[in-house]
């Protein structure tokens, strides 16, 4: 929840899946985690992140998937939430 919280301001479109409703969604999950269903676990195209940070998602996003970044309307709340990353 925590990362979820720190994510929607910045703009970014989440999806988000239930692994323990999907079956698939589970298995994609153990596979990148050592067997474990840990969440959240993070996929951006095929890159996988478990249990990251808000900052490390957004670091991913911007070397695995640049055209989900904000656009310029909203690029100033999306640095206000993460400076660093500019």
């Amino acid at each position: 929840m925590m990362l979820r919280a720190r994510l929607k301001p910045t703009g970014l479109p989440l999806r988000e899946v239930n692994i323990w409703e999907d079956p698939d969604a589970a298995a994609r999950v153990r596979a990148v985690a050592d067997g474990n269903e840990t969440v959240p676990t993070v996929f951006i195209g095929e890159h996988a992140m478990v249990n990251p940070t808000a900052n490390r998602v957004m670091a991913a996003v911007r070397d695995h998937a640049p055209h989900l970044l904000p656009t310029r309307e909203r690029s100033a709340r999306w640095r206000r939430f993460f400076p660093q990353l500019r």
